[in-house]
């Protein structure tokens, strides 16, 4: 008999590439889809699968009424809590909102999951963010590394890692987090920074913009591609005991050196075409995360199978091709 995974956010970045590896590992898949979760280069993330594997339901994190109803007339064996509000820039604008969808909808779906299907696994889409201006001595965030973050998303994220282990060790759940660090590719959103610093550049190249705003140029992130992730969330999940685990690819880049390597790429030089814009910068700047995903690579065995420069090809391959 086949399994069955449930995800929320199925037509994200993530849970579209964690929908295309489980029907690749012969899954029935199900999701739960928000009615105005439609943006830019979002629409036709999961379209080709629909129907072929993967049926959606729309839903929201927020209804628990909706989330007890699919997962016990479903009863998946797997469910994997990806939707969230996930812009940190964002969520200092819309506090509130992002602790509804965050919190109360990690609380939600966390009893839905208690309630109506016991036996089944649950996996938590935990973050970076957490450890906000925490860093070991070693320059590395780790699993043991204190959570101090700067953000409300990160504030929600703390919540939700808190909230799957009470789960795990009150209730005796197979509950597990994966802290990912920053992950990207061709499907993320627009307004996050790679995708916008490619795409931006690529319109550049093409003369259809001049210039490209952006806020904070030394912001270091550890970048890896979502695709190497979501394999990692899938191997969390089917670990022998319910663990929390760190993924990361170890190597940190500035948005600066991001952007001279893309537009180097397209044979321009990005401080021709880069302002700084106010409006871009964080309330309270996160200026470092750098992961050590050793538990995670010695445990189970995972390795990235994208480099910073590898992922940043295929995004920049990608919006040449929307622009030819």
């Amino acid at each position: 008999m086949k399994k069955k995974a449930f995800i929320t956010g199925i037509n994200g970045q993530d849970g579209s590439y964690l929908a295309e590896l489980l029907l690749e590992k012969d899954y029935e898949v199900y999701g739960i889809v928000r009615r105005n979760s439609v943006a830019e280069n979002q629409e036709n993330r999961i379209d080709g699968l629909v129907g072929n594997g993967v049926e959606t339901f729309y839903g929201d994190l927020t209804d628990i009424s909706s989330l007890e109803r699919l997962i016990r007339t479903i009863q998946p064996d797997e469910i994997y809590n990806i939707a969230a509000q996930s812009h940190v820039r964002i969520s200092f604008d819309i506090p509130q909102y992002t602790v509804q969808a965050n919190a109360l909808g990690i609380v939600n779906i966390l009893e839905a999951w208690r309630n109506n299907c016991p036996t089944a696994r649950f996996y938590q889409a935990s973050s970076s963010e957490m450890f906000g201006r925490s860093v070991d001595e070693d320059g590395y965030q780790r699993e043991t590394t204190k959570m101090s973050p700067t953000s409300p998303y990160g504030c929600t994220k703390v919540f939700g890692f808190n909230m799957t282990q009470h789960y795990r060790h009150a209730y005796k759940l197979f509950a597990c987090n994966g802290i990912l660090f920053n992950h990207e590719s061709p499907r993320r959103g627009a307004n996050f920074v790679t995708n916008k610093v490619v795409k931006s550049a690529v319109e550049i190249k093409k003369g259809l913009r001049d210039k490209l705003p952006l806020g904070n140029l030394e912001a270091y992130r550890d970048w890896g591609h979502s695709k190497d992730y979501v394999r990692a969330m899938h191997m969390i999940m089917n670990h022998d005991t319910p663990d929390d685990f760190v993924c990361a690819t170890g190597v940190t880049n500035s948005v600066g050196d991001m952007c001279k390597y893309v537009f180097g790429k397209l044979d321009l030089n990005s401080e021709d075409y880069i302002t700084i814009d106010p409006r871009f910068f964080r309330a309270e700047e996160l200026k470092y995360l750098r992961g050590d995903s050793s538990k995670l690579r010695n445990t189970l065995g995972w390795e990235p199978k994208y480099t910073f420069e590898t992922l940043m090809d295929d995004m920049i391959e990608h919006w040449l091709k929307i622009y030819e």
